[in-house]
């Protein structure tokens, strides 16, 4: 069934427009009780550093305990240390309060099951159900019972600190760390240090207001900028909810998703311990693909969406995924996507190689890839427009298997992307003009 208020991260939108209203928090933490934890339990809430936080961890609190649920306020964390957390004190359910990488205006609620694994889509459609029907308050006998348990996050920096090999630290590496004036200002600069790491902080002086703006993994500038101003080996850009991951090679160059995945599969697979496929998405580069298959590395792509990687990596028995974006899957490490290990583990194969980031990224050329957004008036299936799919066989032709077109409608907006990429950018962006008129035209 179609759903109403979850898409494909939890519930997410701007502060005071419907759903991220008090109100609808309230009726939310309603309904995920009475589905979750029906005879009772705790949940475990956790939130980024954005002001609206405060508001809407009030409001779930309310919410779960007048249900009969306990509640263990955990304060700022990473995502990815709310979906440890959870398993850790055995709780129901977890509830993560971040927008993620998007700026200080919006907000979201998102949910782990008690296994720290993201609700399916059935769980969220019983939770929508219920959502709009009125909250309801037991009996005060009945009620749950709240505490703080912020200096808890200990357990979270030890379970990270412990995801590198036995025998490996980071002694010698100086590292400049952004951390998006977010989840992780606090726990990522005591893992790296704690590692033995020198540390230059970026973005970790959060006022509720700054998270996301103008640094971290969506804007890598400053660390770009830093990293050889300072002369360090590497950078490591966190985004808001510390979910996402991209690195700064000593020469300032971004690396991003695709290439910290190469980087880890490559490591594991030279170690034996690469298990599976690896799963990128369909708009993960085409060098990605070729350059894991010239080191006999199977590559699937799985829909766009971290879940959908989870899902294609469960159903392939495969421990690596992940995103352009930077959101990693390490699952012999984790549950779920978390920007601090995957880290980690990038910065564990450079002291064990001895090789800069730069040298072990080399190996793995991006191809140009182009995108342009076409506005259309109404939803259209590109699938079964012959127009359309003529456009493409003639493109695919052109690019004589040395390059990839992808059609994707939007989920948000009314537009159709058009990606294509290949080993020559002028015909990539020739083929992306001319399939855009194509697009345009057919409807």
């Amino acid at each position: 069934m179609a759903r109403k208020y979850f898409g494909t991260d939890g519930v997410r939108g701007r502060v005071g427009q419907a759903p991220m209203t008090v109100d609808f928090a309230l009726r939310l933490a309603s309904a995920a009780a009475r589905v979750l934890a029906p005879e009772g339990g705790t949940v475990l809430i956790g939130k980024d550093t954005r002001v609206s936080g405060y508001l809407f961890e009030a409001a779930l609190e309310a919410g779960f305990v007048a249900a009969g649920v306990d509640v263990m306020l955990i304060g700022p964390l990473p995502t990815p240390g709310i979906a440890y957390m959870t398993q850790k004190f055995s709780c129901k359910f977890g509830v993560v309060i971040s927008a993620s990488h998007n700026p200080y205006e919006d907000n979201g609620i998102k949910f782990f099951d008690s296994k720290g694994g993201k609700l399916n889509d059935e769980i969220e459609a019983q939770i929508e159900a219920l959502i709009d029907s009125v909250p309801i308050t037991r009996e005060s006998h009945q009620l749950g019972f709240a505490k703080r348990v912020d200096k808890s996050r200990t357990h979270y920096q030890d379970f990270c600190t412990a995801s590198i090999p036995k025998g490996v630290n980071l002694s010698g590496l100086k590292i400049v760390l952004d951390c998006a004036h977010g989840a992780g200002y606090k726990v990522a600069p005591r893992i790296l240090a704690d590692l033995g790491a020198e540390i230059i902080s970026l973005g970790c002086s959060p006022n509720g207001r700054n998270i996301n703006l103008n640094c971290g993994s969506t804007a890598p500038e400053l660390l770009q900028h830093t990293v050889p101003g300072v002369r360090a080996q590497v950078g490591v850009a966190l985004d808001g909810d510390a979910d996402r991951l991209v690195m700064v090679d000593h020469l300032g160059r971004v690396v991003d998703g695709d290439q910290l995945l190469y980087v880890l599969a490559t490591a594991r697979h030279a170690a034996g311990e690469l298990k599976g496929p690896v799963v990128g998405t369909v708009m993960s580069n085409l060098g990605l693909e070729h350059a894991l298959a010239a080191q006999g590395i199977a590559f699937k792509r799985a829909k766009v969406g971290d879940r959908y990687v989870l899902e294609l990596l469960r159903e392939t028995g495969g421990v690596l995924g992940g995103e352009t974006s930077g959101h990693l899957l390490c699952l012999d490490r984790t549950t779920t996507g978390d920007a601090i290990i995957s880290a980690l583990q990038v910065l564990a194969v450079m002291q064990q190689t001895g090789k800069s980031l730069a040298e072990l990224a080399a190996p793995m050329l991006k191809y140009p890839q182009v995108m342009q957004n076409v506005r259309v008036a109404q939803k259209i299936n590109t699938d079964q427009s012959e127009p359309i799919q003529a456009a493409v066989r003639s493109a695919e032709a052109r690019l004589a298997g040395n390059g990839r077109v992808v059609l994707r409608a939007s989920g948000t907006e009314p537009v159709i992307r058009v990606m294509v990429e290949g080993r020559d950018e002028k015909l990539v962006r020739q083929l992306v003009a001319e399939l855009s008129e194509v697009v345009a035209q057919s409807v």
